[in-house]
């Protein structure tokens, strides 16, 4: 669980700290640099799985698309700045398998990652360039600082108590200069009693945590997993329709793959925890898929998998009300979305932090505070006792919707804008993330003062699109809107407040 992010120096992010709860919503217009935030969240998850310039190619670029490490890096004019730096504060699990399928306990669960990158051009003409680690720690937070680091509500008696074990005294990734040389060190759990492994920075293809495992560093694999676990979910509609063979993958992509795969996976596997008949354990998990998806269809009777022995494949199947039975081909875009979370919702071992974006696409404005409250009810919930039914989970979201931003908690919601800056003589604009009001973010924080707060009036096209809209068309050349309407106006936003 991602509660804190820290950015400088990719693209458009100069100077980012954004604090987050287990469901927030970034709201903000087009090209504000929403979608680079969730960017900076995706290279930080394959920093620790890939070699650096896999990790970075593996980003979206300006055009989107990847193929040059140094469009990651904050542009002004033609000047691109020589450093990016992240640091992410986070909950782990206590525990996590490395790729030999050895277990790793952690020593604590709250960590501080940070890792600071510089671009070095290379003499060969076809060469994109590579990046060089400068900086890499892997730090613990104390469990007596978690009112300070912890903003969000939770309950400390029973989530923070679970989610917060351990103790540390010293680093278990650091970065330190012999000679003038920086090495990074890997510290083994046991502290001071043990050798670092340590390793020149310049000449490091990746990162130190990303080569970890359970036997050298048990935490630094534990933070390496979760940090793996942190995905963008992309829902292709294509994807979603697609038939499983019986050997596919139980696990939902973050495309939507395999979503009939892992329904049917979570049907079956229901046997074996509560002990009934597999017809009446599979109908139960059926059953619940069923009910989500009827709050935003109610023509929805049942959900099941339909296994075809003779092609070995596994169909996703729904029947409306008067028995006609739907393949997932023949269904809707925002049906499937809606499906695909819904089975997200029962699969507890999906963990880690879930990036959407524009959860509402596809889906009718009067279901879309169903579809919000799937997404809150995905994430922990952090009243109650971390465990098998409440997995460590984090859902963030973006949109420009006005629908969805009068429709999220107050707390969660995030707005991003532009703002004009100058530096070192230049001026730029970059994102900057603000919260609202006596808001968590802003009455928990250490400098109340220093919190952007987003003006109420950066609202209003949220809160009463219609009469924000800019028109410089003159009325005769004008068509006649829907909204221009006698017989609507009644119903408009902001109508009732004109009267009093």
């Amino acid at each position: 669980m991602l509660t804190r992010l820290r950015v400088s120096g990719f693209k458009n992010l100069v100077d980012v700290d954004i604090r987050f709860g287990s469901f927030t919503c970034i709201a903000g217009a087009n090209g504000v640099g929403k979608s680079n935030l969730f960017d900076a969240i995706r290279f930080l998850s394959s920093l620790a799985e890939r070699p650096l310039v896999e990790a970075a190619l593996s980003v979206r670029d300006e055009e989107g698309k990847s193929g040059d490490i140094r469009s990651l890096f904050h542009r002004v004019g033609e000047d691109y700045s020589d450093e990016m730096f992240f640091e992410a504060e986070m909950i782990v699990p206590a525990e996590a398998v490395d790729e030999l399928g050895q277990t790793a306990k952690a020593r604590i669960t709250f960590l501080r990652y940070s890792i600071r990158l510089t671009y070095r051009s290379e003499d060969s003409i076809n060469s994109l360039g590579s990046l060089e680690i400068l900086e890499e720690n892997l730090e613990h937070i104390n469990r007596g600082e978690a009112n300070i680091h912890l903003m969000f509500p939770h309950k400390a008696s029973t989530w923070r108590k679970s989610a917060l074990i351990g103790r540390r005294t010293s680093s278990f990734i650091s970065t330190e200069e012999e000679d003038g040389i920086r090495f990074i060190k890997l510290h083994q759990d046991g502290g001071s009693s043990g050798r670092p492994l340590s390793r020149r920075a310049a000449k490091l293809p990746r990162t130190v945590l990303s080569a970890t495992n359970a036997a050298e560093s048990p935490t630094a694999l534990v933070a390496k997993q979760e940090m793996r676990s942190w995905r963008l979910l992309q829902l292709e509609p294509t994807a979603l329709r697609q038939p499983d063979a019986f050997t596919a993958p139980t696990t939902l992509e973050s495309n939507g793959s395999h979503l009939a795969a892992t329904l049917y996976y979570l049907a079956r596997h229901n046997t074996q925890k509560n002990g009934s008949s597999p017809e009446e354990a599979s109908e139960q998990i059926y059953s619940q898929v069923a009910s989500r998806l009827s709050e935003l269809i109610d023509d929805i009777d049942s959900v099941w998998v339909d296994r075809d022995d003779r092609r070995q494949l596994l169909t996703l199947m729904v029947a409306s009300r008067d028995g006609t039975e739907h393949p997932a081909r023949a269904l809707s875009d925002g049906t499937l979305r809606f499906l695909a979370l819904a089975v997200l919702e029962l699969d507890l071992k999906a963990e880690g932090v879930i990036c959407l974006e524009e959860p509402e696409n596809g889906i009718h404005p009067e279901r879309i505070p169903k579809i919000l409250q799937l997404l809150q009810d995905i994430a922990t919930d952090t009243e109650d006792e971390i465990g098998a039914n409440n997995p460590l989970r984090q859902v963030i979201i973006n949109t420009h919707s006005p629908a969805v931003v009068q429709q999220v908690p107050e707390d969660s919601l995030v707005v991003a804008e532009l703002k004009e800056t100058v530096l070192d003589g230049r001026r730029f604009r970059r994102v900057s993330f603000g919260c609202l009001p006596d808001t968590w973010r802003h009455k928990k924080a250490l400098k109340p003062d220093r919190v952007n707060i987003v003006p109420l009036g950066k609202l209003l096209a949220y809160l009463n699109p219609v009469s924000q809209i800019m028109d410089n068309q003159k009325p005769k050349e004008r068509a006649k809107r829907v909204v221009d309407r006698e017989d609507l106006t009644p119903f408009l936003p902001g109508f009732m407040e004109q009267l009093m």
